[in-house]
């Protein structure tokens, strides 16, 4: 840590309120916020963390039209999600609230006021894209077109999700309108600007002050640095935001990029009313979480609107993780190729660990990661049951089984013992240092040797075998094993916090401080622990098969939602179409057609007399199941030799967008040998 603070102030990205939330945003910024903060916490530190859903976004406004209801609709359905999400994940936010309350409204306008009477806007009149069919300004994310740094034509305006460049509309190569699809034209209209390229030396040297920040933000920073920073809008021609508090602004509203990180410091307010000191003073240290494409506005866009007022703080560190992909491929919410949070709380009831440490030890920190769900179980069962839980387990059992369930007397230590003792006390400091310093997966790794300590030191001691010959040998190893047990509930805390909940009531002890931890004494001799159970259990096959057979019809779903309507054959005249007679019959008789998987050998009733059609239905139906089964045939096409048979006209079938087959049949029983017309 660059210096020593009084307090801190952690804020996680405030996440679009326009669908739920996934686990690449999980592993982007909530969990390794929320280990951060469960630890500073345990350290005794004075500690806020603050988020909440973005209300004001043009994603908002798509995704109301998408569902023809109002904005507002969207934002309180999605909020509700999500903040219960968080809540049963085990995300410990002091405050989840939302931009669309009074008290984020009157700040926003606040600032906004203050820095235009500053004179730190520039007002400008410049041309913009237009939708003339839909007689409206376009918002970036309104205009989409190609991208002109990967070729993405689904790029919007303001960004490429694909290769996640920052983008202004005028970029897009082939720009058209998401309202109407039409290409829109320039026209002028007045807006209020930051201007970025007069505060890139201030900016330039707040960043050269952090040079200890992550390679990865570090790089996309000085990126834009070099390019050359430009002017940017503050307010958007929309009906949906935070409107301009300025006179004749009517339409006009705040950039979601102006309002959305002042949100961090309105919900602060809202929770305390002390709020100042967490965004005022100077021994506050201000940390955001955040994905990759939310870099720039929070280490560069942010802070000039903060030196721009003139009152807040800025960050002290922005530890921006990458994308996580999920089975190989990017995690997309518009082709449902994504493990749903709320999905995966209802399918895996009790489980919340298990994905918090899945994604803790995949976090993409310096680069993409991919949460596979194969990974998923190997992870599980391998090191969650296999180490940590099976050392929990057996020390449990065995204080259980031969001491009545009480803690045993610690005897005499032999060097093993003050081996393994003395390496646990060095631990704490490792994974508290690892945690501050951003690098969790590292903290994490450090936490699951001190389990594999445990299970280790079990393992060589063999206290089950010991018993039957020293029991006081036996209580000391059964001692040191609960002992590291306990610190394991405190070690664990920030990373899998009901896991530690449970050691706790095993152990029956409360939380301890971080500062206990690497003791040898935090179990009283004679305390009672209580066997509650396994603390994980395996993750089967066919749960897999299941989730990944789940990411399976999604992708065909994608695959059938873009299968376009097969181009109509060439024109005929009616007299062709008369020369066709199409009956109904009856399907009286079926059977599979030996030597071949597709034809089925049909007996109809055609109301003149029983004839033999042979179909290609094979693959799609039962003989069995389809007996009694009205259908359309042609009647007057002429016999055709299949298989050594002779098939004496055509059922008359309709393929559905997934190849499979329905019969073309009339919507009421008719008279066999009825005609079609």
């Amino acid at each position: 840590m660059s210096k020593p603070f009084k307090r801190t102030t952690v804020t996680a990205a405030l996440i679009y309120a326009n669908g739920p939330i996934h686990i690449g945003h999980i592993a982007g910024c909530y969990l390794p916020a929320d280990i951060y903060v469960r630890y500073l916490r345990a350290t005794g530190q004075d500690v806020k963390f603050i988020s909440g859903t973005d209300e004001h976004g043009v994603p908002i406004t798509i995704k109301a039209k998408k569902e023809g209801v109002t904005p507002q609709e969207v934002v309180d359905k999605y909020y509700t999600i999500i903040k219960d999400s968080f809540e049963e994940f085990g995300i410990s936010f002091d405050i989840y609230s939302r931009t669309s309350n009074k008290v984020h409204h009157d700040m926003s306008q606040d600032i906004f006021k203050n820095i235009y009477d500053k004179g730190q806007f520039v007002e400008e009149t410049t041309e913009q894209y237009y939708d003339e069919k839909a007689q409206t300004f376009l918002a970036d994310r309104y205009i989409i077109g190609t991208c002109p740094k990967c070729g993405n034509e689904g790029a919007y305006g303001d960004q490429c999700e694909r290769c996640g460049s920052t983008l202004s509309p005028t970029e897009l190569i082939n720009p058209r309108s998401a309202l109407s699809g039409e290409k829109p034209v320039m026209k002028e209209t007045k807006n209020w600007y930051l201007p970025l390229d007069k505060m890139q030396p201030a900016l330039e040297k707040y960043i050269e002050s952090h040079p200890e920040w992550k390679t990865n933000v570090m790089g996309q920073v000085k990126s834009w640095l070099n390019d050359g920073l430009k002017p940017r809008a503050m307010t958007r021609d929309l009906d949906w935001g935070i409107k301009v508090p300025l006179p004749d602004t009517e339409g006009k509203v705040m950039y979601v990029w102006f309002d959305a990180p002042i949100g961090y410091i309105s919900m602060t307010k809202e929770l305390t009313e002390d709020w100042e000191k967490y965004w005022k003073d100077e021994e506050t240290r201000l940390v955001h979480f955040i994905g990759k494409d939310n870099i720039v506005f929070h280490c560069l866009i942010f802070p000039a609107m903060c030196m721009a007022d003139g009152r807040f703080i800025l960050a002290d560190n922005v530890p921006a993780n990458e994308f996580m992909n999920l089975e190989g491929d990017k995690i997309s919410t518009s082709r449902n190729w994504a493990v749903w949070l709320h999905e995966y709380l209802r399918e895996f009831e009790g489980k919340q660990d298990i994905l918090r440490y899945v994604l803790a030890a995949s976090a993409p920190e310096t680069k993409d990661s991919d949460f596979t769900w194969s990974d998923f179980q190997v992870r599980n069962n391998s090191e969650l049951v296999g180490i940590f839980g099976n050392f929990v387990n057996r020390a449990v059992i065995l204080t259980e089984k031969n001491f009545e369930s009480k803690v045993p007397q610690l005897g005499e230590l032999n060097d093993y013992d003050k081996q393994v003792l003395a390496t646990l006390a060095e631990m704490p400091a490792k994974i508290g240092d690892s945690i501050a310093n951003y690098k969790f997966r590292e903290a994490l790794a450090l936490m699951m040797d001190v389990a594999r300590l445990g299970n280790k030191y079990l393992a060589e001691t063999e206290p089950w075998k010991v018993i039957k010959t020293d029991r006081e040998r036996t209580a000391t190893i059964l001692n040191i094993g609960l002992q590291i047990a306990a610190n394991l509930s405190i070690l664990a805390e920030p990373f899998l916090p009901f896991t530690a909940e449970k050691i706790r009531k095993i152990l029956n002890v409360e939380a301890f401080a971080w500062s206990e931890a690497g003791r040898a004494d935090l179990l009283v001799e004679g305390q009672t622990v209580t066997n509650i159970g396994l603390l994980f259990e395996k993750v089967e096959d066919a749960t897999v098969a299941a989730q990944v057979q789940k990411l399976e019809d999604a992708k065909m779903q994608n695959l059938l939602a873009g299968k376009e309507v097969p181009a109509l054959k060439e024109e005929i005249q009616y007299d062709d179409f008369a020369k066709m007679d199409i009956r109904i019959g009856t399907i009286i008789e079926a059977e599979k057609v030996a030597k071949s998987k597709k034809l089925l050998k049909l007996k109809i009733e055609d109301g003149i007399k029983q004839r033999t059609i042979l179909s290609g239905i094979g693959e799609h139906f039962q003989p069995e199941n389809i007996i009694g089964q009205q259908v359309s045939f042609l009647a007057n096409l002429a016999p055709r030799k299949m298989m050594g048979m002779e098939s004496e006209g055509m059922i008359l079938m309709a393929e559905d967008k997934d190849g499979s087959l329905a019969f073309v049949q009339p919507s009421k029983n008719v008279w066999n040998g009825g005609t079609v017309a």
